[in-house]
């Protein structure tokens, strides 16, 4: 199955660059380009998108109200956002990723990391982050507006509806595993915490890993280390 990979960024160069990436790989394509979020979620509907590369920063609708749409739009279910930053808006990603983005990607990283980010969003496997990235969204998803016991406490009721196992599973979500490294933690098979993975983001309500990990520090379920 070919990726359909629709780019969203205001300059043209970046954009061109990320194309001649993404059509060099035989499993992936790019379908559409986006110079502002509104024209983004039009073409992510007309082109079919897989996989949205998300800027942040443009003009108009920017790209956190872009996947904020994308995300409200049942007949965008199938699209997943990736969102491209430079890390200096750390704020933004986390708005980002409440806002049903599946992950994030710094536009340094390299190649390699970035096709692979396309084909983890598209799988819906796991949470686009590398370990310290992790920590960054623990930080900021511990503050800001999480701190509403009111809302905290409705997180942590969401939970009632899982079993141990899956919050168990829940847990080492969060901590940015794969259902393989989670199998071996846990002692079962692969299927087993895919099963327990989907059933919890059934439960919950949530589009993807990303979502669920967002849900698991916004609950309290998993708390941020303090380095």
């Amino acid at each position: 199955m070919t990726i359909r990979v629709l780019l969203a960024d205001d300059q043209a160069l970046l954009r061109s660059a990320f194309r001649v990436l993404v059509d060099s790989e035989p499993d992936m394509e790019v379908v559409g380009e986006a110079s502002d979020g509104s024209e983004a979620v039009r073409l992510a509907k007309e082109q079919r998108a897989d996989v949205v590369l998300m800027d942040i920063r443009m003009p108009g609708t920017d790209g956190l109200a872009a996947t904020r749409m994308i995300s409200a739009d049942p007949a965008l279910a199938q699209v997943r956002v990736v969102i491209l930053t430079t890390f200096e808006v750390d704020d933004y990603v986390v708005q980002s990723l409440r806002a049903g983005a599946s992950g994030f990607l710094g536009k340094g990283s390299e190649p390699d990391e970035l096709l692979n980010a396309i084909r983890i969003a598209a799988g819906g496997e796991a949470l686009l982050s590398p370990a310290a990235t992790k920590g960054l969204i623990a930080r900021f998803l511990a503050q800001g507006d999480t701190a509403d016991g009111e809302r905290d406490t409705a997180g942590a009721e969401r939970l009632d509806a899982l079993t141990g196992r899956e919050r168990e599973v829940l847990v080492q979500v969060a901590g940015g595993h794969s259902n393989d490294e989670i199998a071996e933690r846990l002692e079962v098979s692969p299927l087993t915490v895919k099963t327990h993975v989907n059933r919890a983001m059934s439960k919950l309500g949530a589009r993807d890993r990303a979502q669920l990990v967002v849900i698991a520090y916004e609950s309290g379920l998993v708390r941020p280390r303090v380095e």
